[in-house]
């Protein structure tokens, strides 16, 4: 990757989105070292790359939670947390002599310019779809042919998963060419359900949950953050219609199914 007085040679002039030319991104790499060397604290200089990766995980899950908040500050704080994990991984590696913060900054600056030919390159583009597609493409003459869900991690989420491995695919032209087509598949795999035996069920309800995926694709939804809004908003209306049924004294076990939809709806409506 050439580099010039320390820099990607590949690197576009643009003005630094930042007020300090990124001097506190420093400040917290000296702070780190700090913290791992002689004299700091004995619980950041006992950690490994190991024990430290259930703490990603948690500041992961704390930045989608402050996404869905709409709270600016909250997410900053969040995104600081992740950018800690980060950095902190970053210093153990420098201290093994592996590879460190400037190295995972080089490496990402060239990936974006390789993967970005509309911007930095002749390629043109015509959506915001077709650039995920062209990211694949990319990815796939890089890293060469490759089963559809290679290195996609198991522990990932089903619904993201399923997106990934569609994303993947869709960089060899393998994905519905309409919104149109793709919800017509989902009608089919709902109709397969409706008839299929019981020991078909959960085959034909993952059919079901792939195809919805695919329409979220096409719609430039992410199924995963649609399912968990969409889960939070049950729960905060379930709560309402459990505080009309109390306030009504109704035993919700004795009512029908038009019964409770209809006071599931009072429900959302008090909201």
């Amino acid at each position: 990757m050439g580099e010039r007085d320390g820099h990607p040679a590949r690197v576009p002039d643009a003005p630094v989105p930042a007020r300090d030319g990124g001097e506190r991104v420093l400040a917290l790499l000296r702070v780190m070292a700090r913290l791992r060397g002689p004299g700091g604290c004995p619980w950041d200089a006992e950690q490994t790359h190991s024990s430290l990766a259930r703490y990603l995980l948690e500041e992961t899950h704390e930045v989608l939670d402050a996404i869905d908040s709409g709270d600016p500050g909250r997410l900053r704080d969040e995104l600081g947390d992740v950018l800690l994990q980060v950095v902190f991984h970053a210093e153990m590696a420098r201290e093994a002599g592996e590879f460190d913060m400037d190295e995972i900054a080089a490496g990402t600056v060239e990936k974006l310019i390789r993967r970005h030919p509309h911007v930095f390159g002749e390629a043109e583009v015509a959506s915001a779809g077709e650039v995920m597609v062209n990211w694949e493409r990319i990815k796939e003459r890089e890293e060469g042919s490759r089963r559809a869900d290679a290195d996609i991690p198991p522990t990932l989420p089903a619904l993201a998963r399923a997106s990934k491995v569609q994303r993947r695919v869709a960089g060899s032209g393998f994905e519905w060419r309409t919104e149109e087509a793709a919800v017509e598949k989902l009608r089919e795999e709902v109709e397969e359900l409706a008839s299929a035996p019981p020991d078909e069920a959960e085959g034909e309800i993952g059919d079901v949950l792939f195809a919805t995926v695919a329409v979220a694709r096409r719609l430039g939804v992410d199924p995963e953050s649609a399912l968990r809004r969409t889960t939070d908003r049950f729960a905060e209306r379930y709560e309402r219609m459990l505080a009309l049924a109390k306030e009504r004294h109704v035993n919700l076990d004795s009512l029908t199914d038009d019964g409770l939809l209809k006071l599931f709806r009072e429900g959302r409506t008090e909201g």
